[in-house]
């Protein structure tokens, strides 16, 4: 019966985030990194994009642990195209709000608790978890992604720091 419930849930993700097969995302989204598995799902391509030109492919490849709250395409689609472009020519700035979306270590979403959690940019994010998990009111839209080097949460909203 587990093992029913865990070829539901990778079904389920697979949909939810594009892979082709649920078969293929069971068996191999563990075995890939975070950067690997963004660029498999094929709903991360801004995202991916994005941490390529911001350098910190190398980085989010590493051994980690990392907790990355990723934006979907739509995510980024809702931010305004002109600071996006603004972003795109500000590497610095850029790379700050990448990793304002990345906490250290390993936080699956049933150990998530209400409160600030520090990101690898130094900042906090607000984490609220009535009525399921956000992030700075961004939803948590699919939770658990494990990784080689961490878990990805997918979020409805890019966050921008302060």
């Amino acid at each position: 019966m587990k093992s029913l419930r865990s070829l539901a849930a990778a079904m389920t993700t697979a949909m939810t985030l594009g892979f082709a097969s649920a078969g293929a995302f069971a068996a191999d989204a563990a075995k890939m990194d975070i950067v690997d598995t963004a660029v498999s799902a094929g709903s991360f391509k801004t995202l991916v994009s994005l941490i390529k030109q911001a350098g910190l492919v190398e980085t989010l490849k590493g051994k980690g642990p990392f907790t990355v709250f990723a934006p979907t395409d739509e995510a980024f689609a809702k931010v305004p195209k002109e600071t996006l472009e603004a972003l795109g020519k500000d590497k610095a700035k850029l790379a700050a709000v990448l990793t304002y979306h990345v906490v250290p270590g390993r936080v699956l979403a049933k150990d998530v608790k209400a409160g600030n959690a520090k990101t690898v940019n130094g900042q906090e994010l607000k984490l609220d978890t009535a009525g399921g998990v956000t992030v700075n009111g961004a939803k948590v839209i699919k939770a658990d992604i494990l990784t080689t080097n961490g878990v990805i949460h997918v979020i409805d909203t890019v966050v921008i720091p302060k």
